[in-house]
């Protein structure tokens, strides 16, 4: 059929094997006879032929020549090529094939034998060509799976981090004490955890986090509050021994929270972390802290982190117990509590990076 009518073209400076290689091919193939090399460049400027049928003996450029030509050329390089010659010692035939010709038909020959050749080799073309688009449909779709990918992925922790932001609000909003406490504890361990990636420090630990996760998951880290009463949770005064009790179940209260969202949910990445924050944020490294009264290292970092951030904002903020330290002052208790509350590798980090938790309080509240 015309529309699948491949292109051939035929290279022959003999007129009589011309006429004939083309009287034999019209019925099948559209063919393009050439008297020389340089009418087939010429053919090669406007017709991108499916196969080549090129004479080797020719004058000014032979057929070695003029394959050695295609081959140099992007565009031609791929175009199959079977030389046609009187020619039938090996050498030539090696040679011919050397140059990168596909096939090697000596003269005089069957017209039968050239065109089942012929089809052989355009058999090929097709089922390269196939392989390719192949190929490129499976790479086209991958691209597009990963890209809708990346784009679901954006969606969902846009969607995550909306809903913990919305969840932390709604805890601040109802403890009147610590507004801004957390963005600014976010900024802080943000300061932090970069400076233990730059000097290598607790590496092991922090590699298997997905710190983004990690900085979103801090949100939560309070979330119990909200089951705490308004009366402790907003008293204008220093809480009794009882009430600082109570005070203390947000932690337990919170772990729960997120323990019960947990069980709801096949997506926990970003919950591990809250969980872990949640319920480390108040022990100790000397083991007097709350609620399991884990020492050293027992603590897990996440949560060994949350305390250095937690305190810190806690004593340059306005309580009504309390005065807001300045955060001179806040770098001298942290610094007095290495090694009893905080992890002193950690206090060496927050001394390194004080300044970027001074800077995040001044651009969230104003100056202290």
């Amino acid at each position: 059929m015309d529309v699948a009518r491949h292109k051939i073209i035929l290279v022959d400076d003999n007129m009589a094997n011309l006429t004939m290689g083309r009287n034999m091919l019209r019925p099948f193939y559209e063919v393009y006879p050439a008297p020389s090399a340089a009418k087939l460049f010429e053919i090669l400027d406007y017709v991108l032929p499916d196969l080549v049928l090129l004479d080797i003996e020719m004058p000014e450029m032979n057929g070695y020549e003029a394959i050695t030509n295609m081959k140099a050329q992007a565009r031609l390089a791929d175009i199959p090529v079977i030389f046609l010659t009187a020619k039938n010692d090996e050498d030539s035939e090696l040679k011919g094939l050397d140059l990168g010709a596909v096939d090697y038909i000596s003269k005089p020959f069957s017209g039968a034998l050239v065109l089942k050749r012929i089809a052989n080799q355009l058999l090929i073309v097709q089922q390269r060509r196939e392989v390719l688009d192949s190929r490129a449909a499976r790479k086209d779709y991958a691209d597009n799976l990963e890209i809708k990918v990346r784009d679901k992925t954006r969606k969902v922790l846009a969607l995550q981090n909306a809903v913990l932001t919305t969840v932390a609000d709604l805890v601040e909003f109802r403890d009147k004490r610590t507004g801004g406490h957390i963005n600014r504890t976010q900024r802080y361990l943000a300061a932090l955890i970069a400076d233990l990636v730059r000097e290598g420090t607790y590496a092991d630990e922090i590699t298997a986090w997905d710190q983004t996760f990690f900085l979103a998951s801090a949100l939560l880290h309070d979330v119990g509050k909200i089951a705490i009463s308004d009366l402790i949770l907003n008293k204008p005064g220093k809480l009794t021994p009882e009430e600082f009790e109570i005070m203390k179940t947000h932690v337990t209260v919170g772990v729960e929270a997120i323990e019960k969202i947990m069980r709801n949910t096949d997506e926990h990445v970003f919950l591990r972390q809250a969980l872990v924050v949640a319920g480390a944020h108040h022990e100790k490294w000397d083991g007097s802290g709350y609620p399991l009264g884990r020492k050293g290292r027992d603590i897990p970092l996440e949560g060994r982190l949350m305390a250095i951030a937690d305190v810190y904002d806690a004593l340059v903020t306005v309580r009504p117990y309390k005065r807001a330290f300045t955060h001179e002052e806040a770098c001298n208790i942290i610094e007095a509590g290495a090694g009893t509350h905080f992890d002193s590798v950690l206090v060496q980090a927050f001394r390194r990076v004080q300044d970027e938790f001074a800077r995040a309080v001044l651009e969230i509240d104003g100056d202290l």
